[in-house]
C-alpha cells in the first residue's frame, strides 16, 4: 500500500451537554485522530474511541497512544501490508488493546478505499443508501429524560436508547412508555445488574422494549444465557462481544438475540466483519453502537452500517447532538431517522483543518 507517514492528533472537545451513566459522567471528550498517508499523498483517517478513564473497557486514550507509538506503528513499519485484511495477522502478536488496533486499521481501510477511488461502503459490500439512525438519552431526572426524548423525536430519531441502573429503571421506563407508547425504545444497563435481579428485570417485559443491553457482567456469556430464558425481552450484548470467538460462544450458549457491534470494541473491520457474518448465519440481529465519537469514527460507522444486516437503527446521531462544531468538513446530519451514506472515496469526509488545530492538544508524526 506504499505507506509513508502516520500522524497522531490528540484532541479534546467539550460536549454540549454532559453524558451520564451510572458508571461515569462525561463532560469533555478526548480522543486520537489518526492520519495514514501513502507515497502519493492520499490520506486515510481513523479514530481512537477509548475514553480518558477505563470505565467502559480497560483501554484509555493514554494507553492507546502508548500502544500505537510503541507497538502497533513499529509493527506496521517493520512488516508493511499490501491489503487491510493483513492487519489481523500482523496484530495477532499483541493481546487485546482492541481500540488502539481498530483506530489504525480504520485508517488503513479508509486509505485503501481511497486508493481504489471507491467509497469504503462499496469496498465492504454495503448496499444501503441511507443508514438507520438512533440516539441515546443519558441517565438523569425522569422529566429531563422525557424532554430529551421528545427533542430527539422531533429531530427525526425513531429509536431511542435510555440508560438504566438499579433504582432508576422500572419507573423511568414506565413513564417513558406511557409518554411515548409507540416509540422504539431500548434500555442499556452497562452491567448494572446480576443474575439475582432476574425477577426484577422480568418486570421490564411489560413495556415492549426492543431489547435490554448488557444487563450483566462485562465479560459474561453464561449468565446472560440463563437470564435470556427468563425474559421475553431480547438481550443485546455489547461489552461481552470482543472477538469472533466470543460471538461463537454466545451463539452456542444462546446468550443473546441481538448484538451491538462497535468497531473500536472489537478491534476494527476485520474482526467486525467476522462477527457480522456469524450473526447473519445464525439469525442474530445487529446494530452499530456509538461511543460519543467525533466525526471520523461516525463516518466509519456509517460505512459499516450500509451492510444489509444492520436492520436496527444504530447510535449514529448528528454531529450537532454532541458538538458545537465537529472536526470533519461535512457534518453528519440525521433526517427523518436516516443518515445518507457518503459517496466520495473512502469514508467520504475530510478533516476540518482549522477545527482540528483548535482542539488539538498534542501532535506526533512517524515516518515509515
Amino acid at each position: 500500500m506504499n505507506l509513508k507517514k502516520i500522524r497522531l492528533h490528540m484532541i479534546s472537545m467539550p460536549l454540549k451537554k454532559p453524558f451520564v451513566t451510572h458508571l461515569q459522567r462525561v463532560e469533555s471528550r478526548e480522543g486520537i485522530i489518526i492520519e495514514v498517508e501513502d507515497k502519493d499523498g492520499l490520506i486515510g483517517l481513523g479514530e481512537v474511541v477509548a475514553f480518558s478513564t477505563p470505565w467502559y473497557t480497560e483501554e484509555t486514550v493514554t494507553t492507546s497512544y502508548h500502544m500505537l507509538k510503541d507497538v502497533l506503528i513499529p509493527l506496521l513499519e517493520r512488516h508493511g501490508v499490501n491489503h487491510p485484511t493483513e492487519l489481523s495477522e500482523l496484530f495477532d502478536s499483541v493481546r487485546r488493546n482492541a481500540m488502539a488496533k481498530a483506530s489504525l486499521e480504520m485508517a488503513v481501510w479508509d486509505l485503501y478505499a481511497r486508493q481504489q477511488d471507491k467509497p469504503l461502503w462499496d469496498v465492504l459490500g454495503g448496499t444501503r443508501e441511507k443508514v438507520l439512525a438512533g440516539a441515546v438519552v443519558g441517565a438523569g431526572a425522569t422529566d429531563g429524560m422525557i424532554k430529551q426524548t421528545r427533542d430527539l423525536i422531533e429531530a427525526g430519531y425513531e429509536r431511542i436508547k435510555i440508560k438504566i441502573s438499579k433504582g432508576a429503571d422500572i419507573e423511568v421506563v414506565r413513564t417513558l412508555r406511557e409518554e411515548f407508547p409507540h416509540l422504539s425504545l431500548l434500555a442499556d444497563a452497562n452491567s448494572a445488574y446480576d443474575l439475582g435481579d432476574a425477577g426484577h428485570l422480568k418486570s421490564l417485559d411489560e413495556f415492549c422494549l426492543e431489547m435490554i443491553e448488557q444487563p450483566l457482567g462485562v465479560d459474561d456469556l453464561v449468565e446472560h444465557s440463563i437470564l435470556q430464558t427468563k425474559l421475553m425481552t431480547p438481550i443485546c450484548l455489547d461489552e461481552s462481544i470482543v472477538t469472533p470467538s466470543d460471538m461463537k460462544s454466545a451463539i452456542h450458549l444462546n446468550s443473546c438475540g441481538v448484538v451491538n457491534l462497535k468497531l473500536g470494541r472489537v478491534g476494527g473491520y476485520n474482526s467486525a466483519l467476522d462477527i457480522y457474518r456469524l450473526c447473519m448465519e445464525n439469525g442474530i440481529r445487529l446494530w452499530c453502537g456509538g461511543m460519543i465519537e467525533f466525526g471520523v469514527s461516525r463516518a466509519h460507522n456509517i460505512s459499516l452500517s450500509t451492510l444489509e444486516g444492520f436492520s436496527i437503527p444504530g447510535d449514529i446521531s448528528s454531529s450537532s447532538k454532541y458538538w458545537d462544531e465537529d472536526i470533519i468538513d461535512t457534518p453528519i446530519v440525521v433526517e427523518n431517522g436516516m443518515v445518507k451514506r457518503f459517496d466520495k472515496p473512502g469514508i467520504g469526509v475530510e478533516l476540518n483543518g482549522k477545527r482540528l488545530k483548535e482542539v488539538c492538544t498534542f501532535r506526533e508524526e512517524f515516518v515509515l
